[in-house]
Formats: structure tokens, sequence, C-alpha cells
């Protein structure tokens, strides 16, 4: 489980494509501190799982699933990362609860920036529209965000300079896609409700 507040801006060293699968190296010196094989970290977003770790990089495979589902299959050597190690248990919830589970991609439509904020509108897949309401929380290529306006096809974010700084979102550009982690909590309590259990007393209609 992630929170969504980016650790470091690591870069890709290698992409070694293999059979329905692709192999990343990436650079990160402060999130492969102490990682070993197995560790999990957030790619973008994306929850991968370290292979090897050694010098500040770290590898990881990405199956085909995942590079469909995500913009991961679109990196190359060179491009830019955010980074992100699990949350430790007990340790502070800096943004929201992040599974690293994408649920789907969006694409940058337009930047207009402020004197102390960037406004960001990011396109928005139907089957995820639901899920993103004003004021609430979604995740843009690992990065917790409030949402500032929504509707059925896009919706807005603001940047600050911290994060425009200091993470991947800085630098995209009109037409360059991003990862989407709708809140999980909305998903559970729209299963719950197909299934008319009240999600506040988890109790059936017919109890």
């Amino acid at each position: 489980m992630f929170t969504g507040i980016v650790e470091e801006l690591g870069e890709v060293s290698a992409v070694e494509q293999l059979t329905e699968a692709s192999r990343f190296r990436l650079r990160g010196p402060l999130v492969t501190e102490g990682a070993r094989h197995g560790d999990s970290i957030a790619v973008n977003g994306v929850c991968l799982t370290v292979v090897e770790s050694a010098d500040g990089e770290f590898t990881a495979d990405v199956m085909r699933e995942t590079l469909d589902r995500s913009s991961l299959g679109a990196l190359t050597a060179g491009s830019k990362v955010n980074l992100e190690r699990p949350m430790a248990l007990g340790g502070r919830l800096g943004g929201h609860l992040v599974q690293g589970h994408v649920d789907g991609t969006g694409t940058i439509l337009s930047r207009t920036p402020s004197e102390h904020w960037e406004l960001v509108k990011v396109a928005l897949p139907g089957t995820l529209s639901r899920y993103v309401v004003e004021k609430g929380s979604i995740t843009v290529d690992g990065v917790s965000l409030t949402v500032v306006e929504a509707a059925a096809d896009w919706f807005t974010i603001s940047l600050i300079p911290t994060t425009l700084a200091l993470t991947t979102l800085g630098i995209k550009q009109p037409g360059d896609p991003v990862n989407l982690e709708v809140d999980v909590l909305a998903k559970y309590v729209e299963r719950l409700l197909a299934a008319g259990v009240d999600p506040l007393t988890a109790k059936g209609a017919d109890r």
C-alpha cells in the first residue's frame, strides 16, 4: 500500500524487451536504499516487484497486461519516473490510500499556469468518471491529488510548485499519457450497494 507522496524523481536506465513482457532498469538512489529482491516500489503509480537492486538502481519485470493497461509501455531509456516505496506500518498517511493498481490511463489536455500553481486538465476514461468527484482524491502517475473539477470525460487538478519540481507532472505536456488510480473506497462502496448492502452498517436489505 502506498500514499501517493512521491519520494524521488527517478529515471529509466534501460528497457529490455522480453517475451510478452519488458524488464526495466531504473535509477533511484533513495528508494533503492535497503531494497531487496521481492520488495515493492511504485513506478508512476504502478506497483512493481524488485528483481535486483545495486548501485542505486533496480530492475523490475513488467508483464504485457501491465504494459497494455498503463503508460509504462511508452517509457524509454532516459524517461523520468515517479518513485515511492510502500508505506511503513504505523507511518503517516500523507496522501491517501493508494494500491499501485492502475485503473486506466488519461491524457494531459491542457496546462494553465498561475502565479502560485498550475491548473492541469486531464482526459478521463468514461469507465472511471463515476468514481471521480469534485474535491475527491485521485492518483495521477502515482501522485496523490485533489480533484478541482470533475466532468464526464475530464477532470482538473492544481499543482503546487513542489509537485511541479519533484514529479513528472511538472514536465508532462498536452498529449502525454498518465496513469490513473481512483479512490478504492469508492469502488468498494459501489460493490456493496450493487449487492444490496448498506456500506455504513454492512447489513443487507433483507436483514
